[in-house]
């Protein structure tokens, strides 16, 4: 029978969390028992062992900040060390890691849930950032399991939101942008929604780019114009981060406003007034940031900003005056801010949930690959198997040969990237397939990249002729690379298109120069006096400008594509010949003639 419980929707998010669940039809987002829908995503790890999740752990962060973690999401499926931001804590020392503190925020969330509703609760949907890689949104899940919960699917948030609003609030073909700054990570995702279906057109972002990063920004600030008779320790700084954020969620409603703490440093009291102008003048470059994301979205898309329906503003630091200005700088139009923005990423897992569960129908949410995933091919080129932006889940395969004889195994990169030479991606796993060594284009060997709903990757290769399986399953994706480096990738590939495409068509005609000469030569030694010495002369001048071209400094891959022509016209006659010559020794063999 079916699995009728209810599936919870949660918002796994970097400062607070949420959770709800459809109940009569409706989505709806479930308070805690001081009537609190959000909940913050911080756990304090006592000494005596006891630990403690949500608002009662970030009001110890003032006090014990080295065993009070927050922004964990920033570090979960991330290798220590790994990016810009070191928080103020030591997991290691601690004795946890990153999932085992989200699976604490996801046991509290699921508590709040079963208080709600009144009965166990096992399965739920959880949102993560569109840019998570595949070693991020494993971890996601494995804090889920951990928690006790089954994970039914992995949804990314731009695309929660906006199932969020275009439930009740979008007609039928729209195009729409989810703009979304939260506590610390953007995305930048363009939709489109038609009879029903939303498909993700194209997606970016910034995973270490968020409301956290404009704290620390006010902080230093603050202590620049401080006159301080020493150094603020870990409790203090705690103290000016939580007076950094109330005062910039003030200036989102006030002109100014007044940061002040007492004693600060024992002896001297810190006060500052700070303007809405100068914040905006402080955050400006952070906020700058999103432009070239934005942009690189709607080109993916094929979309111009005034061919859009919407923009919808999601999380909490878009609440920002100079946020909502700047978006509707880039986007040429006004924010759809409707939706309270804390809210909305929750509300559209709690959608999700109810799809899956069936309590909610007519609507299918299609999500998409953020890079191009393919393996490596002989000459060292990017074969591309899945396309960036399809849309998942999806699977696709190609069929691939030995490239050289007596081959014994084909090695098979998988690369992760949109750069046109495998050195130039990332390479995520391999795996070896043997078969049996036989001449060149022998062996067959089929390799299919499968993607679940998730965005997790499976890679099979089969062996056609014994039809043997070696299935590699992807865990830890991009795990070797900092975050920077997604971003970075795109650019790359646009920055050095021309280069690029340049050395893969080198590398094609080079490999077929090196496949054309050594028959040409055969071909010429095995006919022998039936050539003629004109069609010889002909034949050679050109293999001698094949040879050049390929010892040309420069790679010159025009040249080397004309010569390898020039030698392919002028042996046409000659393969005909040894077309004919193999079809009547096949005759001959066969006792036809």
């Amino acid at each position: 029978m079916p699995d009728l419980s209810p599936i919870l929707g949660i918002d796994l998010g970097t400062t607070n969390s949420l959770v709800g669940v459809v109940d009569s039809g409706f989505p709806i987002l479930l308070a805690d028992e001081e009537g609190q829908r959000l909940t913050p995503s911080a756990v304090h790890f006592s000494s005596e062992g006891a630990r403690i999740v949500g608002a009662p752990a970030l009001r110890q962060r003032a006090l014990d900040p080295q065993r009070t973690v927050t922004s964990v999401k920033r570090l979960i499926g991330r290798r220590a060390g790994e990016g810009g931001w070191q928080p103020p804590y030591d997991l290691r020392q601690l004795g946890v890691t990153p999932v085992e503190v989200s699976a604490e925020i996801l046991r509290r969330l699921k508590a709040i849930a079963e208080r709600a509703l009144e009965q166990p609760v096992s399965r739920a949907v959880i949102t993560v950032p569109a840019y998570f890689n595949d070693a991020q949104r494993n971890a996601t899940k494995q804090a889920g399991e951990l928690a006790g919960l089954t994970v039914e699917r992995i949804v990314s948030e731009p695309t929660a939101a906006a199932l969020a609003y275009g439930l009740d609030k979008l007609d039928e073909r729209k195009k729409i942008a989810v703009y979304d700054l939260g506590g610390g990570t953007f995305d930048i995702s363009v939709l489109e929604m038609r009879e029903g279906v939303f498909q993700v057109l194209s997606t970016a972002g910034d995973t270490q780019l968020g409301g956290d990063d404009i704290d620390r920004l006010l902080v230093e600030h603050v202590l620049q114009g401080a006159k301080l008779s020493s150094p603020p320790d870990g409790a203090r700084l705690s103290s000016l981060l939580v007076a950094a954020e109330v005062a910039k969620k003030r200036l989102s409603a006030e002109d100014s406003t007044l940061i002040e703490l007492p004693f600060f440093d024992g002896a001297n009291s810190l006060s500052l007034e700070l303007t809405r102008v100068a914040f905006e003048k402080l955050i400006r470059p952070l906020i700058e940031r999103t432009r070239a994301h934005c942009l690189r979205a709607l080109s993916d898309a094929g979309v111009k900003p005034e061919e859009l329906d919407e923009v919808i503003l999601v999380g909490g630091s878009t609440r920002i005056p100079l946020v909502h200005r700047y978006v509707e700088e880039i986007f040429g139009r006004a924010p759809n801010t409707s939706q309270n923005p804390d809210e909305a990423v929750a509300l559209g897992a709690v959608i999700q949930a109810g799809i899956l569960s069936g309590s909610l129908k007519n609507v299918l949410l299609l999500d998409v690959t953020p890079l191009s995933l393919g393996i490596e091919t002989f000459g060292g080129l990017m074969n591309i198997i899945i396309p960036r932006n399809s849309t998942i889940p999806c699977k696709a395969g190609e069929m691939f040969t030995n490239a050289v004889a007596n081959q014994a195994d084909m090695l098979i990169r998988v690369l992760q990237g949109e750069r046109e030479l495998a050195k130039d991606n990332w390479e995520l796993g391999r795996v070896e397939v043997p078969f049996p060594p036989g001449p060149k284009g022998s062996a067959r060997v089929g390799v299919q990249f499968s993607i679940d709903a998730n965005g997790i990757l499976q890679v099979l290769a089969r062996d056609t002729a014994t039809n043997t399986d070696t299935v590699l399953e992807i865990q830890n994706t991009a795990v070797n690379v900092d975050d920077e480096r997604v971003e970075q990738m795109i650019a790359e590939s646009v920055e050095y298109a021309f280069e690029d495409m340049n050395e893969r068509v080198w590398t094609e005609a080079r490999l077929k120069a090196e496949e054309l000469l050594p028959a040409v030569a055969a071909a010429l030694e095995q006919f022998g006096d039936a050539v003629t010495a004109e069609e010889r002369a002909v034949i050679e001048t050109a293999a001698a400008k094949v040879r050049t071209a390929l010892e040309a400094p420069g790679h010159d891959a025009k040249a080397l594509k004309a010569a390898n022509q020039a030698l392919d016209d002028a042996t046409q006659e000659l393969a005909v010949r040894l077309v004919e010559q193999a079809m009547e020794e096949s005759l001959v063999r066969r006792g036809l003639i």
